[in-house]
């Protein structure tokens, strides 16, 4: 995997390469991205369960298993990549300018985010909702009961305008403690700076998992939002949006199909369901309209897994997992009574 790179663009840097890039608007984006010879895929700050950084320096989590897996579906190898860390306030400059070529950081898919910044999202690989955090010797139950409270919460984010929402229906009088900085807003939290947190919930069970002491914060039961979570990419390319989509959707119909990167190999060799003969490459030519090799899902699979084992891995109770439970919730399968679906591959 390429070296990490943070992301800081000012408003002028960006009118300068939108004015510039109208010029290469014909190349598309996987011919610039193969042509590049990696992917350029944008991430947060280090979270744990999301993205992440390990000893080496490397990055993990479940987003960035999206953008390995995007990776696999183009070059046949997940590691033909370079993550970015960019920050909230600079997240959708950085993707609707050209700097990146696929978000995939815990962004909200919203009306006016897919409507008016250039941008569209794809296909939704996490189900979220806004929460909130206190310290356990509080004595606090409920977000009701914070009235008057000062709450810890990142600027130019959803989670800002829905923690006003919030305290204004309630009449609670919330005072939001802005920042541009995860780590300073944690710090701040840690340090007695505000009575709350507040972000999306298992983003915040991300933060608590990296605390000193995480059994000492409690996670409030009120869910106070819809986050749907999805990778985004630019508007106007539909071979690339494409692309992302079914990248996703193939790890979801992996596992339904019981396709895993155990087994992939057997499966694509000796399977007689059509499906997924079909979706491994091992019949038909699925491919051709995603301008991708055939074997493009079994180099997903193979590499990455399916969003199962992904979830398992690093949301759910896998050794770098922060322990979300997924039974029950959204994210698990259509057919086990959650919302986790993707179209037929035919």
């Amino acid at each position: 995997m390429k070296f990490t790179r943070l992301l800081t663009l000012a408003v002028s840097a960006f009118a300068l390469m939108v004015a510039g890039g109208v010029g290469a608007s014909a190349e598309s984006t996987l011919d610039i991205v193969k042509k590049r010879g990696h992917l350029r895929c944008q991430v947060g700050a280090p979270a744990p369960g999301f993205y992440n950084l390990d000893a080496n320096g490397e990055w993990y989590g479940s987003d960035v298993s999206i953008c390995q897996a995007v990776a696999a579906a183009i070059f046949g190898d997940k590691s033909k990549l370079e993550i970015q860390s960019v920050s909230s306030q600079v997240r959708f400059t950085a993707l609707a300018n050209g700097e990146s070529d696929l978000l995939s950081r815990t962004a909200t898919w919203t009306l006016l985010r897919d409507t008016q910044l250039g941008l569209d999202f794809t296909a939704i690989n996490f189900y979220d909702g806004q929460g909130f955090m206190v310290p356990k010797d509080t004595g606090i139950k409920s977000a009701l009961e914070l009235k008057g409270a000062t709450v810890c919460v990142l600027t130019g984010t959803t989670t800002e305008l829905n923690l006003a929402d919030f305290s204004r229906v309630n009449n609670l009088d919330i005072s939001p403690v802005t920042f541009e900085d995860s780590n300073v807003r944690n710090d701040t939290y840690l340090a007695g700076g505000c009575d709350a947190l507040t972000n999306d919930k298992s983003s915040i069970a991300s933060i608590k998992a990296a605390f000193p002491n995480p059994d000492d914060h409690l996670l409030l039961p009120e869910t106070i939002s819809k986050e749907p979570l999805a990778p985004a990419v630019r508007q106007g390319d539909g071979q690339w949006f494409d692309i992302v989509k079914w990248t996703v959707y193939a790890l979801i119909n992996a596992e339904e199909l019981g396709v895993t990167q155990a087994n992939v190999d057997d499966m694509r060799a000796n399977s007689t369901n059509a499906s997924v003969r079909r979706m491994l490459g091992a019949e038909g030519n699925l491919n051709e309209g995603l301008g991708l090799s055939k074997d493009w899902a079994y180099n997903i699979i193979k590499q990455v897994g399916n969003y199962g084992e992904i979830y398992e891995r690093y949301m759910g109770g896998g050794e770098l997992g922060i322990k979300i439970g997924r039974a029950g919730s959204a994210n698990e399968l259509w057919t086990r009574g959650g919302l986790m679906y993707a179209p037929p591959f035919r």
